[in-house]
């Protein structure tokens, strides 16, 4: 997958939620997740595919098999991100996918990695207040 390639798959997952297709759209984002090449396009633009779908605010109501199903096919590449890269952002992300699976120990420990990693680089960030938000929410 080149970068142009990714540009344009998000642009049509984007265009499909915004025609109000939500579960068509984050089927969109499951292939992009699951290319050959993904993994390889720069930790950057990996990151910003994968923000997209995973940090994105929506309701409890909105929670389907395709966005779980999205989700599940980001642990992958986040893992890797994580694995290579020690960013609290991903290990958030990562955190996010687990807990959308129902797996609220894995979540709780990799925010908690997350937390102890940017509390570290920079205690008052904001990065740490969502942490502990999330860790106390569990």
């Amino acid at each position: 997958m080149t970068k142009e390639e990714l540009v344009a798959a998000v642009k049509a997952a984007l265009a499909r939620a915004r025609a109000g297709d939500a579960d068509a759209s984050y089927l969109g984002y499951q292939e992009i997740y699951a290319t050959p090449g993904f993994t390889a396009l720069r930790a950057e633009d990996q990151r910003q595919a994968l923000k997209l779908l995973i940090l994105t605010k929506r309701g409890a109501a909105a929670v389907t098999d395709a966005l779980r199903s999205a989700h599940a096919a980001a642990v992958g590449p986040l893992t890797e991100l994580v694995s290579m890269h020690n960013e609290p952002e991903d290990y958030e992300m990562l955190g996010l996918c687990h807990l959308l699976a129902g797996n609220e120990k894995a979540a709780s420990n990799i925010f908690r990695a997350a937390l102890q990693i940017e509390r570290e680089r920079s205690p008052g960030s904001d990065l740490c207040g969502r942490l502990m938000t999330r860790i106390s929410a569990i």
